[in-house]
């Protein structure tokens, strides 16, 4: 304990030289108390798989899971909320089967981050290992990272991965001891989607990707077709491209009403009872406007492009991920035009998603200008790095604490309408590290830095920050602002961009969002505001009160609007193609009843 808080002391006065004399008072105090409480630690928890499970060596991360509750699996609650629950995790390297990991004070975790900090009680244990693979990049360096396999980037249940089924222990006074976890299941492969009469699903192999990472790497699209189609061979479709996560398959269409026989779940984040058959009934609606004799007859597709860094690419070229922009743009839309009619010109593609997908949104309308006739961004991730949520990564020094000569005070990253703090830039980045090391957790910030961040002599992208000491490496800040922050590039670019981005650009934000996000789209709206020769002619709208994710629609709340962004758009969309479309476009074969 001694060790530890001089560690921590060292670390402070290189963030906040001007505490020095409070910091060694404080420090005094605690040695003293460490001095008087310090208990010898016996934590030893003995992790190893079964021949059983695999009977060759694993690359991956070791995680070793504690829950105090039966609600579910230790690694379905692991997160950076309130209630989320303990994880420790270290890498392994060819890690054989029936040889045994031990994990003890020395492994870092998250929310406590030492085995020895752990309370005593009981517990349920779990383990898993997230499994690496080795890819040969074309850019020389080789690299080990978790690829998906179907499921979106999503640890707790990526097909391949070993893990043990949860089992009670007792953490005593002085630690944990005499503990074993065999790891003897493996997650089975995810069921792929059949194609059905609305709804067609794709996958191609990109040679631009497969290229970058010396392998085979593949897109996928979940394409919903209009009504009449086949009935209709002579029309060709306008496209809309809905951003966002890895969607396992279409959602929101459903041919049916809600299932009679289905139990009311309650939504503890929209405090809704009977969410889940809302959420039918919506899907339902939707498939009747679809079909409704005045609907414009329209291509929807929603994309699959997971990365082995996060659940999707974030749509544009990256210095660590590849051309995913010029793969998606150029290689899979026009295959979805070419196989099922689209018009297949700039002029009848249009984006829009929200929160990651408006980020996508917005970031391919301006990075592809001329591809694509407009872009509804709804609660975009940060448009301007100088608020990278509550963080200046131009100016602030450090990223997890506010600057203060007389106190420690921590920057929050989550809040809910009414500001209640859940978690802080520093809890979420701790609990990335815990889950993989080199941008391998899979998580939010770790996939900003691997999309904007420049390739490292090892292969792996260059940190914008040191996780554990938070100071912001500027260098690397400046590589973010000329490639990626869009706010940015629209001012410097302006007398480029702004012919083709012409009543293109459209913005929605609650003025509460829980991430903050708000702010940069405060910048966003100043600078578009400020434009002439010509004037963007776009919109950015708030929603009072309303947090993450508002798209628009100030008279429903988010629970409802977030299920309706395929059809609230389409009057904004019509309008557009109305006063833009090109001399001769076709305007006619899609608009059949």
């Amino acid at each position: 304990m001694v060790f530890d808080a001089i560690d921590q002391y060292r670390i402070f006065l290189q963030i906040f030289p001007t505490m020095k004399k409070i910091i060694v008072l404080l420090l005094s105090i605690a040695v003293l108390q460490s001095c008087k409480e310090e208990l010898k630690s016996t934590n030893s928890v003995n992790v190893s798989f079964s021949s059983d499970a695999s009977d060759v060596p694993k690359d991956g991360r070791l995680l070793l899971m504690l829950s105090n509750n039966d609600e579910k699996e230790p690694r379905f609650q692991i997160n950076d909320g309130l209630n989320g629950q303990m994880v420790f995790g270290m890498n392994v390297d060819a890690m054989s089967p029936d040889v045994t990991i031990t994990f003890d004070d020395t492994i870092f975790g998250y929310p406590f981050s030492s085995l020895a900090e752990v309370p005593p009680g009981e517990y349920n244990v779990q383990a898993l290992l997230h499994v690496y693979e080795t890819f040969n990049l074309a850019t020389g360096q080789t690299v080990k990272l978790p690829m998906d396999n179907g499921e979106g980037q999503q640890w707790q249940r990526s097909p391949g991965n070993l893990y043990s089924k949860p089992f009670k222990i007792r953490v005593a006074e002085n630690g944990i001891a005499n503990v074993d976890v065999v790891m003897d299941q493996i997650i089975p492969p995810i069921e792929v989607p059949k194609d059905t009469e609305w709804i067609k699903h794709i996958k191609i192999k990109s040679e631009k990707l497969s290229e970058f990472w010396g392998r085979d790497m593949y897109l996928g699209a979940h394409v919903l077709l209009p009504k009449g189609f086949d009935e209709h061979p002579e029309a060709e479709y306008p496209l809309l491209v809905f951003q966002g996560h890895f969607p396992s398959d279409f959602g929101g269409f459903r041919t049916t009403p809600p299932d009679p026989n289905m139990k009311p779940e309650y939504s503890e984040r929209f405090s809704l009872e009977g969410y889940n058959i809302i959420q039918q009934q919506e899907a339902y609606d939707f498939y009747q406007r679809w079909n409704e004799p005045d609907f414009p007859r329209m291509l929807i597709i929603e994309i699959q492009h997971p990365t082995p860094y996060y659940d999707d690419s974030y749509a544009v070229n990256s210095a660590n991920q590849g051309p995913y922009g010029d793969a998606i743009t150029y290689e899979l839309i026009p295959h979805i035009e070419k196989k099922f009619r689209g018009l297949g010109e700039g002029w009848a593609r249009f984006l829009y998603g929200g929160s990651t997908g408006g980020w996508e949104a917005l970031g391919v309308q301006v990075k592809y200008p001329e591809e694509y006739k407009g872009c509804f961004a709804a609660c975009p991730d940060p448009i301007d790095f100088s608020a990278y949520c509550l963080t200046n990564i131009y100016e602030d020094e450090n990223a997890y604490y506010y600057e203060s000569a007389n106190k420690i005070l921590e920057v929050p990253s989550h809040r809910d309408y009414l500001g209640n703090i859940q978690s802080t830039v520093k809890e979420s980045n701790h609990l990335e590290l815990v889950l993989g090391d080199k941008f391998r957790s899979g998580q939010q910030w770790d996939i900003w830095e691997a999309t904007y961040s420049p390739q490292g002599a090892d292969g792996y992208p260059v940190r914008i920050w040191d996780k554990m000491t938070c100071d912001i490496n500027h260098s690397v800040a400046v590589y973010w602002k000329d490639n990626y922050d869009l706010r940015h590039i629209l001012e410097r670019d302006w007398d480029k961009l702004g012919e083709n981005l012409k009543g293109k650009i459209h913005i929605y934000c609650g003025d509460m969002d829980n991430y903050y996000l708000n702010n940069a789209v405060y910048l966003m709206e100043d600078f578009l505001e400020s434009t002439t020769e010509p004037y963007y002619g776009g919109e950015v709208l708030y929603g009072d009160r309303a947090e993450h994710c508002w798209n628009g629609d100030p008279e429903l709340p988010n629970a409802i609007t977030r299920l309706r962004y395929n059809s609230m758009y389409v009057p904004k969309i019509m309008k557009r193609i109305a006063e833009s479309a090109p001399k001769g476009a076709d305007l006619t074969s899609w608009r059949y009843k």
